[in-house]
């Protein structure tokens, strides 16, 4: 029958997908339906035998927001190590905007079902059937495939762990902090498989974003969740005893920014993001001592670097280690 996946050969579609690296960025891997359905039952299962509450340690390279940049995901491989050399977690938002996400999400995936215990994903606030029918991948599954297919990643997004402390000090998420959130078992036991609700922790989880021009909680532009101030991150690592928060969510300029004295750091991994902005896209590096450093990408030059050139970014210490 024609419906019966084929035995999952995660090398292949690996070798496919690893291949057109150096090629013109507009090219597509080809992929078949059954191989792509395949992947995302595996995903699913692998997803569901860990916590929705990912409990992680370094060394390991956090990675912000790819948005269907499959060569610029590339090049963060490329740079910080293909998988496993480097442990990898990463905050979300896979898929819609850029042009390749079906390459980008099956490029994770295959990472995430080959090495499950070294390489993590979270769920950003596109990885949701509401955000990602209107943003992109839905059509791009309809034109390359079927909207059958749409719903199959569906179901497997629906499954995706929401958060990652790294060795009890850094507390990772897409979107940001909730006003709801009082106990890190609250997380724990919201049950998979779920959709992104509208309002509440979940929500807020893969929503909310900081402002440094307010105190406590404020309303939040983008009409969902909210918004929060430094106070309400320096409550929450004091009382947590974290040392660090991370996410992503936001595009900015460097690939990476500070807020609330370093105690919280967006990270943005694509760079040239949708081809309108200017911006670097960077990569967190948290080394055994949980010192963190940053590794850019730079935004191309059109002129001089058609794919764009690679530079380190120093080190910065944020979370620094523990005193025995």
């Amino acid at each position: 029958m024609a419906d019966q996946p084929e035995r999952l050969n995660i090398d292949s579609m690996l070798q496919r997908l690893l291949e057109v690296r150096g090629s013109r960025p507009g090219k597509n891997v080809q992929l078949t339906e059954n191989e792509i359905r395949g992947l995302c039952l595996k995903g699913r299962e692998v997803l569901l035998t860990q916590p929705m509450l990912l409990e992680l340690e370094a060394p390991l390279k956090i990675c912000g927001d790819t948005h269907g940049q499959f060569y610029d995901t590339m090049r963060l491989f490329e740079y910080g190590g293909f998988p496993p050399e480097s442990n990898y977690l990463f905050l979300g938002d896979y898929v819609d905007r850029g042009r390749h996400s079906l390459e980008n999400i099956c490029l994770l995936f295959c990472y995430k079902i080959k090495y499950p215990e070294n390489f993590f994903m979270l769920r950003g606030n596109h990885e949701s059937a509401s955000i990602n029918r209107v943003y992109g991948f839905y059509d791009e599954c309809k034109r390359r495939f079927n909207v059958k297919l749409w719903k199959t990643f569906t179901d497997l997004f629906n499954c995706l762990p929401v958060a990652a402390i790294v060795d009890e000090k850094i507390f990772c998420m897409h979107g940001g902090l909730s006003p709801d959130l009082q106990s890190m078992e609250q997380v724990r036991r919201i049950m998979r498989p779920t959709d992104v609700p509208d309002q509440g922790l979940l929500c807020d989880l893969l929503w909310a974003d900081p402002d440094k021009d307010i105190m406590g909680w404020g309303e939040n532009d983008r009409g969902v969740s909210f918004t929060f101030g430094a106070d309400v991150v320096a409550k929450f690592l004091h009382k947590h005893d974290l040392d660090l928060i991370c996410r992503a969510h936001q595009v900015v300029e460097d690939g990476y920014e500070f807020f609330a004295k370093r105690q919280l750091v967006t990270i943005f991994s694509a760079p040239n993001y949708c081809g309108e902005f200017d911006n670097a896209g960077a990569m967190m590096s948290v080394d055994e001592t949980l010192m963190c450093s940053f590794q850019i990408l730079k935004p191309a030059d059109k002129k001089k670097f058609p794919y764009g050139g690679i530079a380190a970014g120093g080190a910065k210490p944020t979370a620094p280690h523990r005193v025995q």
